[in-house]
């Protein structure tokens, strides 16, 4: 683990820089890629541990979604597991045993960890926010159309054009908030784990490691259902926003 805020490189492709966090998204995308063609090779009628376990999550993340959504889940539920395994997976790989432990000596004698939690690197936080934000937007308009879609932010009405600018702020605020939120955490959990394990080697982190698979796991729920709930919200029509953000 590491204190630094931003991520340390760890060597050079050309005048690319690869860093620790790159590395880390790589490892992360290997994980999720491996499992699918493991489950594609595998699956079977009757199910074993792995996919039996996957069935169940999917199928009640599928349930919860359709709820939500509607008629937009297949659209909306793709993004909504894809950004929950990728966030899960690159939140609890910084807890693996010596994963902060195996690094390069530095130009100052200190160890630059080969990997970093992803979600620790606010370029990646803001990567994920921002392709959030702008496939949440790709959809609104191909499933309400131009029209409807202009007619949020625009308006010859004083009072809709005042609210459409809020809307549009609102919007950047999205960014920053699902950017900053995921980042902090994670960025912060590392810390306190790395300070403690260099006073106590053993049993004592044990606590604030649960702490951090828990913390881990609900920054990925945040994260994906909150994408959820934006896709759902900007993909309903105005007659129908209304009743749709009540039930939300």
């Amino acid at each position: 683990m590491s204190a630094e805020f931003a991520p340390e490189v760890i060597l050079h492709i050309g005048s690319f820089p690869v860093t620790n966090t790159i590395l880390n998204t790589l490892f992360v995308d290997a994980v999720i890629v491996g499992a699918v063609f493991y489950l594609k090779k595998n699956i079977k009628k009757i199910p074993g541990v792995f996919q039996n376990i996957m069935e169940v999550l999917i199928g009640t993340f599928y349930d919860l979604t359709e709820t939500i959504s509607g008629e937009n889940v297949k659209k909306i539920f793709p993004f909504f597991m894809s950004f929950f395994f990728f966030i899960l997976i690159a939140n609890w790989s910084g807890l693996i045993p010596g994963n902060g432990a195996i690094g390069l000596k530095g130009e100052e004698g200190n160890l630059i960890p080969i990997f970093r939690n992803a979600t620790s690197d606010l370029n990646v936080t803001l990567a994920l926010a921002l392709v959030s934000v702008f496939a949440t937007h790709i959809f609104s308009l191909k499933t309400i159309g131009i029209k409807e879609y202009l007619s949020r932010y625009f308006s010859f009405n004083p009072i809709n054009l005042f609210v459409g600018i809020l809307e549009i702020v609102s919007e950047i605020t999205k960014v920053i908030s699902l950017s900053f939120r995921l980042f902090g955490n994670i960025f912060a959990g590392e810390i306190v784990l790395m300070t403690i394990g260099s006073i106590f080697a053993f049993i004592f982190p044990l606590p604030f490691m649960m702490l951090e698979i828990i913390v881990g796991l609900v920054q990925a729920l945040v994260f994906s259902m909150l994408t959820m709930v934006f896709m759902t919200i900007l993909m309903t029509p105005h007659h129908q926003k209304a009743h749709k953000e009540a039930h939300i």
